[in-house]
């Protein structure tokens, strides 16, 4: 028997299903923060069609990316797995082959399969993106160094007149003072997200019509930067003070360890930000938050209008946060709240129980709750939980009383003069072990660093992640415990790899 179908006929059981298999329309956005959404308690963003998700459905408070960046985040989103066990830690490298992607296990249940938008996976191209198991792509990740094989950047080639502007950072040159510098020179409607939504609105309106049960993956490049916004979002928030981050002086930064200092402080470090100009980047990312949310609401209209809203699964998601400037940081890679705790939203007419959740959960969680809900069968080597005995009410769900996640800091990055290549026995940029894992319970974050020294957050009492009790002359006790949860998970995570179900004579 083949690994494939060793692994198929050995899962968890499914979900009795006594109708139709039910669609699956999983939204992903990139880089999007947990309370930079109206349903999580934000009063100044505007997300009227995320809230209405919300609304319908389950809304997780804590759920945890097993890695804050794409790369390993996705591929833990889409095998169940985390990172150490699926392999794929930085961005721009391969998945290993054996592993089997979501998509593969839906469209061999007989599904219809599809993608719009951002993948990451490698190569970045619609062919090998059909190879993990999707019947159509439609690809565009984002990066300047992938436009070629972008679907999006061909179509917007023959359609925008402003073709020849940089779609993704070129701001208007006419913007007055006192106004958004982050315009962006090109139309809404020529832009990635616009571009999403609407050929995801398509391909949605002909797997409604094949009569088929359909997989599809929507992956919107925004929020992320950079944080130029097209009219009417760039104004959406003028006016709007937005609460800021604290100023990270140097002093502060270089109490964190290594590892944590040279990714807050590579390249051309912001932390001294002017406090005008990150206004506008926060207003600019709300921007862009609101842009994504109408095009969900569009693709939401759609999906009412093919009658298969009541069949389908809906789950919104994200690869990771975005530190905004939080303890001097743009961008993520670390495992501050901002970077690891992410919006998790689900809906499934007279199934899933609209409530808010608040569970501790995490993104591997996502792939089995998706196949049990579909009536199809967990395959053995996945190390998530289905989350279905959860929101459907039926009872039998475990609580985790601990999530996790890990990451190589400081990020290797492929090409340009950040360019940071692992060098054996020496690390990645003078950091000899850039590997770091972090364990959080309901009250307590401990991130280790190997041969950098660990943190320890009560969150209880520090939710900014402040304090570092591990700098304390009389560290909590908790911490060699939670150092013992990071051990028993690293050995554990991998026992359906490692330990055969029978033994074989």
């Amino acid at each position: 028997m083949t690994r494939r179908g060793f692994l198929a006929s050995s899962g968890a059981p499914a979900l009795a299903q006594s109708g139709p298999r039910p669609n699956v329309l999983l939204l992903m956005a990139d880089q999007f923060r947990y309370d930079c959404l109206g349903a999580n308690g934000n009063q100044l963003v505007r997300t009227p069609n995320l809230d209405r998700l919300a609304a319908g459905g389950a809304a997780f408070s804590y759920c945890y990316v097993q890695s804050p960046v794409c790369v390993p985040s996705r591929i833990s989103y889409f095998t169940g797995r985390y990172p150490h066990s699926h392999k794929n830690r930085v961005n721009y490298t391969p998945c290993d082959p054996r592993e089997v992607l979501m998509q593969r296990w839906f469209q061999q249940a007989g599904y219809q399969t599809g993608s719009v938008g951002k993948l990451h996976l490698y190569p970045p191209t619609a062919e090998h993106a059909r190879t993990t198991g999707y019947d159509r792509v439609l690809l565009d990740d984002g990066v300047g160094a992938t436009d070629r094989y972008s679907d999006y950047v061909k179509w917007r080639n023959a359609n925008d007149p402003m073709a020849g502007k940089v779609h993704y950072n070129s701001a208007a040159k006419d913007i007055p003072p006192g106004r958004n510098p982050f315009r962006l020179a090109i139309g809404s409607e020529f832009t990635p997200t616009a571009w999403v939504g609407r050929e995801s609105r398509a391909m949605l309106r002909e797997f409604a019509a094949a009569g088929r049960p359909f997989f599809m993956n929507v992956s919107f490049f925004k929020p992320h930067a950079p944080h130029t916004v097209p009219p009417p979002f760039d104004t959406m928030y003028d006016g709007v003070t937005i609460p800021l981050p604290p100023p990270a002086d140097l002093a502060r930064i270089r109490t964190l360890p290594e590892p944590v200092q040279r990714q807050i402080l590579r390249g051309r470090p912001e932390y001294a930000m002017e406090r005008e100009r990150l206004q506008w980047i926060y207003r600019a990312y709300y921007g862009g938050v609101s842009q994504v949310d109408q095009e969900i609401g569009a693709i939401l209209d759609e999906l009412d209008r093919t009658g298969q809203a009541a069949n389908t699964i809906i789950v919104f998601c994200t690869d990771h946060g975005d530190q905004l400037l939080e303890h001097g940081l743009q961008g993520k890679n670390v495992f501050f709240e901002h970077s690891v705790r992410l919006p998790l939203l689900a809906r499934f007419p007279a199934r899933v129980k609209p409530a808010r959740y608040e569970q501790l959960v995490e993104t591997v969680d996502v792939m089995p709750t998706l196949l049990e809900l579909s009536g199809i069968e967990i395959p053995v080597n996945c190390q998530g939980r289905s989350m279905a005995p959860l929101i459907t009410g039926r009872g039998g769900y475990q609580e985790k009383d601990a999530v996790f996640a890990e990451n190589i800091i400081p990020e290797v990055i492929t090409g340009g003069a950040l360019d940071l290549p692992y060098v054996p026995g020496k690390g990645v940029g003078g950091i000899r072990h850039p590997d770091c894992k972090m364990v959080r319970t309901r009250r307590w974050k401990f991130n280790y660093y190997p041969g950098h020294g660990p943190e320890l957050y009560d969150l209880q009492e520090d939710p900014g992640e402040i304090r570092n009790l591990m700098r304390e002359p009389d560290p909590p006790a908790i911490a060699a415990e939670l150092k013992q949860r990071l051990l028993d998970w690293m050995i554990t995570a991998d026992e359906a790899d490692q330990i055969a179900p029978r033994w074989l004579v």
